[in-house]
């Protein structure tokens, strides 16, 4: 099993929270579509990453190679770390030979018991000592798997915090990826546009970075209104993929009518 802790993008936060000090204070659209020729119905958005990960080991080992580094594109699926785990290898290599040991004492125990050579004890003991051969195989297996670091997604380095024959520690952050293919966009309106406000409604983001406006749909509305700025937070979706934009880019959505 892979070693992911999944988080929201925490780079949004001060700029949502300045948002809904500013629409505090700012009037909210009619009970309808809010005006996109007045300025201060355009929302400032932010965009984040569906999913952002910080890619850990769960076993104690050195780094034996780490190929990606900070923005280098990735697949799902290819290798980010592989430790360096001859140790795990050979205790392995110890418990399936103990395994095969075991089994043979079993077989040759059931045939001295069909000749009344052993009593029914010693084959008992010897099933218990074949499962738990078995079961260390088992374990030794699974540790062995996880000496490999498969990337859970398409996505790029955002930050590498280690290297190559430097030692791994359990839960301690090698890499952390994002996932940029899946874009969202996070902003705070009034609650008063809950009046007309739902999942699929459609906006312009016009992005500061790169200068293009794109069409995008509301994909979710917050579960909750902030009793004292009366604001509630909205995610949404870009309408298709757009590689050039990045998370952290910020720009204005504007409401369709």
């Amino acid at each position: 099993m892979k070693p992911f802790k999944y988080y929201r993008a925490a780079g949004a936060i001060a700029l949502l929270v300045a948002s809904r000090l500013v629409l505090a204070a700012s009037p909210a659209p009619p009970p309808g579509a809010p005006a996109v020729d007045n300025p201060d119905s355009r929302i400032r958005i932010q965009l984040v990453s569906r999913d952002q990960v910080d890619i850990s080991s769960e076993v104690a080992a050195k780094i034996a190679s780490l190929p990606f580094r900070d923005g280098d594109s990735f697949r799902a699926g290819q290798t980010l770390v592989t430790l360096d785990c001859s140790l795990y290898n050979a205790q392995l290599r110890k418990a399936q030979a103990d395994a095969d040991g075991a089994r043979d004492l079993l077989d040759t125990n059931r045939k001295l018991l069909a000749l009344h050579s052993i009593g029914a004890l010693e084959v008992q003991q010897a099933q218990a000592k074949q499962k738990a051969s078995a079961a260390e195989v088992a374990y030794m297996s699974a540790t062995v798997r996880k000496c490999a670091i498969a990337a859970p997604f398409d996505g790029r380095v955002s930050k590498r915090s280690a290297s190559p024959q430097q030692f791994a520690e359990p839960g301690k952050p090698l890499l952390t990826v994002v996932d940029t293919s899946h874009l969202e966009l996070k902003m705070i309106v009034p609650s008063k546009w809950l009046a007309w406000l739902r999942p699929g409604h459609a906006l312009g983001v016009q992005v500061d970075e790169v200068g293009k406006t794109y069409p995008a749909k509301v994909a979710r509305i917050g579960a909750r209104v902030d009793p004292v700025t009366q604001t509630v937070d909205v995610t949404a979706a870009l309408n298709a993929g757009a590689p050039e934009l990045l998370p952290g880019m910020s720009g204005w959505a504007t409401f369709a009518r």
